[in-house]
């Protein structure tokens, strides 16, 4: 084996989002070159491929994901960055609003409860992390007292699984991986997503009610950024994994304690102060790109 080979000891895996464009043959080209690279090997063609390389620091995988967007123009281009060895995940935890699901189901809520700016507008400082998460979760909950229950239901009629979901969990569980969604959200919606997409379990918080309306108060106590660190710890000790075999994705600030101890954390879609902190994020694709960060061909994914 040359030195040079021995020196790719990382993987850099772009991806770029379907309807957006295609990865073509000049850009993976100027990749190798800015990389000084290995062959890349393609994944899904013209949209997602492998290329060997060295280890590069946050702040050179940031200089290269400018140049490399620049590059690419129009097309919506994504990249990770991942050790050559040890790709494949045997734990995925994730978020579940603007995550797993497209909305952030406590603000659909406060839509039936005629309170959406008001409850939005604490929802954005607390996922910016401007706000306490709990005395913001406790807040909002407090405006919904007397909602009515039917009002859940009619929030599930309008939420919608983020593409690739369904594709990443039936593949993270065909490869034996172990699948948790953790959500500072609530059960009422965490239950009906994890039966949705396959998840092997679900935590979040539990809205109270009196039987017809809710209450405005949760459950103590709050599932919010440790208890999701907790979780990720927890779950990779039940299942005796090293850290570095698990993933994470999430896209708010109490994600970024369990986006940062995984082995994968993936800011997927996220809000600004978790963009600026982990270094691997998926601004545009979908779900799927998860898979192709693990080295995962899109032949090789379950159907879901």
């Amino acid at each position: 084996m040359s030195r040079r080979e021995t020196s790719l000891t990382h993987v850099l895996t772009l991806v770029v989002a379907r309807e957006g464009g295609s990865l073509t043959q000049p850009l993976l080209d100027a990749a190798c070159d800015l990389l000084r690279a290995g062959a890349p090997q393609v994944l899904s063609p013209g949209e997602a491929a492998d290329i060997p390389c060295r280890a590069l620091d946050a702040g050179e995988l940031d200089r290269l994901r400018t140049t490399l967007r620049e590059l690419a123009g129009a097309t919506p281009l994504d990249m990770v960055l991942t050790k050559a060895r040890g790709r494949r995940k045997g734990l995925l935890v994730a978020d579940m609003d603007s995550t797993i699901v497209t909305s952030e189901t406590l603000d659909d809520l406060a839509a039936e409860a005629g309170l959406f700016e008001q409850v939005a507008a604490i929802t954005k400082r607390s996922m910016n992390g401007e706000i306490d998460f709990a005395g913001a979760l406790r807040e909002r909950v407090g405006l919904l007292r007397g909602l009515e229950l039917a009002a859940l239901d009619r929030v599930w009629a309008h939420t919608r699984l983020t593409q690739g979901a369904k594709t990443l969990v039936a593949t993270m569980r065909a490869h034996n991986a172990l699948t948790a969604l953790v959500s500072g959200g609530f059960t009422a919606f965490t239950a009906r997503v994890a039966e949705l997409c396959g998840f092997d379990l679900h935590r979040a918080n539990v809205l109270h009610d009196d039987g017809a309306v809710l209450t405005g108060t949760v459950g103590e106590p709050i599932l919010d950024r440790d208890a999701k660190l907790r979780t990720l710890e927890e779950l990779t000790a039940q299942r005796r994994l090293k850290p570095a075999a698990t993933l994470a994705v999430g896209d708010g600030a109490n994600d970024l304690a369990m986006l940062g101890a995984a082995g994968l954390g993936i800011a997927f879609h996220a809000k600004p102060i978790v963009a600026a902190q982990i270094a691997n994020r998926i601004d545009h694709a979908d779900l799927r790109a998860l898979l192709f960060a693990q080295g995962l061909a899109s032949s090789a994914f379950a159907e879901d």
